[in-house]
């Protein structure tokens, strides 16, 4: 079956070139002018990943992500931008983005991009398990995480670096080890990027948050045995 892609852009004209290229590498895609009109169609006709511009009137792509993610989207989304500072880059990937593609690219560079996320997320779910340590359940299939019974919604990057660390507990991991493993070289991203995600995880994890571990200097650690050194 092929993977549905939404392609939302107010340029008419990049909307048709994505278009084409997409549907000739074996996609689907369906199309939204506006965030609104994104926004409508994902409830309609749910996408399997979403290619997401920033700058557009009335409702930009920031607005849109946050959106999806707090009604509960876990599909991917790759942002398209002509802006061209870090904070703007940063900013989109903290509020749950995949990939941060800026204006102009090439097309055969974006369409590897959108492979390599696809792979990534069948290599997680060829997993299939569930990692379970006291009260918190992660399901790699379905990317779900629970705390006591209890779902909790995490981005899908937020649900990727807890899976990875509670994957490999009691082992340090340094910063940039965790950005190539999560994000490898899709995107550039700093290190920044981990201690904002990891701040949002523990958060979400509540009174399990101290299985995860900060190693000053270093990076972290998923620590399942409390009378273990505090790092």
């Amino acid at each position: 079956m092929n993977k549905k892609i939404l392609i939302v852009d107010d340029e008419e004209d990049l909307r048709e070139m994505l278009r084409i290229n997409l549907i000739k590498d074996g996609y689907s895609v369906i199309e939204a002018a506006d965030g609104a009109q994104a926004l409508e169609l994902m409830k309609r006709e749910p996408a399997d990943l979403v290619v997401l511009d920033v700058m557009m009137p009335h409702l930009d792509g920031y607005e849109v992500c946050r959106r999806l993610r707090a009604e509960g989207h876990r599909i991917p989304i790759i942002f398209l931008t002509a802006k061209d500072s870090e904070f703007d880059e940063v900013l989109g990937l903290e509020l749950g983005g995949d990939d941060y593609v800026k204006k102009p690219f090439s097309i055969k560079a974006f369409l590897t991009r959108i492979k390599t996320v696809f792979r990534r997320l069948e290599q997680i779910k060829e997993g299939g398990s569930t990692i379970t340590h006291a009260g918190l359940r992660i399901n790699t299939v379905n990317y779900e995480v629970y705390i006591d019974n209890v779902a909790v919604n995490l981005p899908r990057k937020e649900f990727e670096l807890l899976a990875f660390l509670a994957s490999h507990p009691d082992r340090v991991f340094q910063r940039a080890y965790l950005l190539d493993q999560v994000w490898k070289e899709d995107v550039f991203v700093i290190d920044r990027t981990i201690d904002v995600h990891i701040g949002r995880i523990r958060k979400k994890l509540k009174h399990y948050k101290d299985f995860i571990r900060t190693i000053v200097g270093v990076g972290y650690r998923f620590q399942t045995d409390e009378f273990l050194p505090v790092g």
